[in-house]
């Protein structure tokens, strides 16, 4: 619906019900009606005979991969007379991928959709960086004695091992462990004008029994770490499980065919999510529904930190803020490749792979699918190299590609720290060599073997940091500061200096050991001189964070202090914006306290003029001027405070 709102508002109608489905049908005026398969099922089902049938109709599937299982497909198809039909997927089921069972005429997608008119691979989407490639984790849950040979007899040791809750713990301790790791929960970004830290994930589970034993777990485990994360589930009835590991059944809202304990628990769980989020869903039809697209929304703007799933949210579904697959379910060809896309949805220059993490072995379930639905040599691209290659360098397609060593070296030895940089080819150089160790540390992050082998200290780190945007605050003055192509040579990684912020917290941390040392350790001022001059956002509060060090030898309570004393600066320095540029108080305070709640200062439209004084004291001419002055002065404002206090 926000698609085809952005194209022309109104242009498309969608439909909670049946009901409204088939009055939109009757509608002459609803050229665009987005609706479901189960929906426009049930249609068929009730009307056996209608106009619609006879008029000229486009139909389109989306997923199309999914709507051949079952008969609904071809009611459809059967009821209209006069049509069109498209699909769309990005795993086709084919001969070679095509279940066993079923009507031998009806198994592929090209028999249910016709020819193929278009292909375009996950491949080619990761080479024109139109989506992300796979980085994939196998953690090996289950040991097999050696001498168990027969297969039934290891199937069944198997399955009762998986679903043990001496497995299902060490499973949600390892993803509770790795959680800040995988999801990058350092790191920070803008997302609609607020900083977050991290992404967030999806769980996908193998059945309804291990979705309630997991969600238990994770519950008594958190509460045991006393460690806070936004814990969601759902799950519903399926009446189509063929060859769920491959296509997974269509997603339903059929709450009521669940067991009882599967349907009690599910309440109990949205309850959870009621009491976290102040809304009010449960499992009934309607209120199902509209918990499912409000969990779908807030996965979305990143407010659920961990989705557990059995089959829901595992194809079709895009979040952007989506990083990391934790798998605990068997999955191959289609079904794999759509899960895995969950994580590779395009961000921003942080988000630089999807995670995959496999407690189950599907190395040659992965290594099949990639080339089913890429190519043979398709792999090298989907997938991530390994830590080594990163680390220590690679050839591709006949050049050496440096690794992370090599970076390191040619940057102590190229620019060596307290000698300064001179020229702008080496300047620039310096920016595409700290760039490139920037991109290459971003990926380094997610693998286990890099801790401790960083090489660089972090306060050399820093160092080199602060020379990084020293120099791009040099590139961008009087330019527009928020693009990072300065021009065609020189592409600054300010999404990965920013990812990396030092928050005030630490700071504060740091000048709390600076009391304790009776104001005495200089080591801790120059750690603190260090730490905001390699952040871009602290060092608009540089000036700031001095003037409370300097109060600080009479403080007891370094938090508190701190609040007040940026409650009062807060307030002695937008008087003296408002009093020097003749603002109108009580709008620009408003205009303020809005910015500051959004996060963005917009200084565009009515809300901004609306400060400004009246138009008769102005010249011709001098109003742009004295409108600049006033943006300049709020913006260093907004930028000073913007995230304390």
């Amino acid at each position: 619906m926000k698609e085809y709102d952005r194209f022309e508002k109104g242009a498309a109608n969608s439909n909670t019900s049946t009901k409204i489905l088939q009055k939109q049908l009757e509608d002459p005026n609803a050229k665009i009606i987005i609706t479901t398969i189960q929906k426009l099922d049930v249609f068929t089902e009730k009307n056996k005979t209608h106009d619609i049938y006879k008029n000229h109709v486009v139909i389109i599937f989306d997923e199309c991969h999914r709507s051949q299982f079952g008969e609904m497909h071809r009611k459809i198809v059967k009821a209209f007379k006069n049509y069109h039909l498209f699909g769309f997927t990005g795993t086709p089921i084919m001969s070679s991928n095509a279940a066993s069972g079923g009507n031998p005429l009806f198994k592929t997608t090209s028999q249910a959709f016709g020819d193929n008119l278009h292909t375009y691979t996950i491949a080619d989407a990761i080479n024109d960086g139109n989506v992300l490639p796979f980085r994939i984790d196998y953690v090996n849950t289950i040991k097999m004695a050696a001498n168990v040979k027969d297969e039934r007899v290891r199937a069944i040791d198997i399955e009762k091992v998986i679903s043990a809750p001496e497995r299902i713990r060490e499973v949600t301790g390892y993803i509770l462990d790795r959680f800040d790791q995988k999801t990058k929960r350092n790191s920070f970004y803008s997302l609609r004008g607020q900083r977050v830290a991290g992404f967030n994930s999806i769980f996908a589970v193998a059945s309804i029994p291990m979705a309630m034993k997991y969600y238990t777990e994770f519950k008594r485990q958190l509460a045991e770490r006393n460690k806070e994360l936004s814990i969601a589930t759902i799950f519903s009835f399926s009446a189509n499980e063929d060859d769920p590991e491959d296509v997974f059944p269509d997603e339903g809202f059929e709450t009521n065919k669940l067991d009882k304990s599967s349907r009690d628990f599910l309440d109990a769980a949205i309850v959870d999510y009621n009491n976290t989020f102040n809304v009010n869903f449960d499992t009934s039809t309607d209120k199902f529904q509209n918990y499912y697209k409000d969990l779908s929304l807030r996965v979305k703007k990143r407010e659920v930190d961990l989705l557990i799933v059995v089959n829901m949210f595992l194809t079709g579904f895009d979040a952007t803020t989506l990083n990391t697959l934790w798998v605990d379910k068997n999955l191959r060809q289609h079904g794999l490749l759509q899960a895995f896309s969950r994580t590779n949805r395009i961000l921003n220059s942080v988000k630089t792979f999807g995670n995959i993490v496999c407690f189950r072995d599907l190395k040659e379930a992965t290594d099949e699918a990639i080339a089913l639905f890429g190519d043979k040599e398709a792999g090298g691209i989907v997938l991530l190299k390994a830590y080594d290659d990163y680390y220590n360098g690679y050839e591709e397609n006949g050049k050496h590609k440096p690794g992370y060593i090599e970076l390191i070296t040619m940057i102590l030895k190229l620019y060596p720290l307290g000698k300064e940089i001179i020229g702008e080819k080496s300047k620039k150089d310096f920016i595409r060599l700290f760039g490139a160790i920037l991109r290459l540390k971003n990926i380094l992050t997610a693998f286990d073997d890099f801790a401790g082998n960083e090489i660089l200290s972090e306060r050399d780190f820093q160092d080199y940091q602060s020379i990084y945007i020293d120099l791009y605050q040099d590139f961008t003055k009087g330019k527009d500061a928020d693009k990072e192509n300065i021009n065609d040579d020189i592409v600054f990684e300010i999404e990965l200096i920013k990812q990396v912020e030092v928050n005030i917290d630490y700071i504060l941390m740091l000048v709390a050991k600076y009391h304790e040392s009776n104001c005495t350790d200089k080591g801790i001022l120059l750690a603190i001189d260090k730490a905001i001059n390699s952040s871009l956002e602290l060092r608009s509060k540089k000036e700031l964070i001095e003037k409370f060090i300097e109060r600080v030898n009479i403080s007891n309570n370094i938090d508190n202090d701190w609040h007040v004393f940026v409650a009062e600066q807060k307030e002695k320095d937008l008087l003296a914006i408002i009093e020097d540029e003749n603002l109108k108080s009580a709008e620009t305070r408003k205009f303020i306290e809005g910015s500051f709640r959004d996060g963005a200062m917009k200084t565009t439209g009515t809300a901004f003029d609306k400060i400004l004084p009246p138009v008769s004291r102005f010249s011709d001419g001098s109003r742009v001027i004295k409108k600049q002055s006033v943006i300049e002065k709020l913006m260093a404002f907004f930028e000073k405070y913007l995230g304390i206090g």
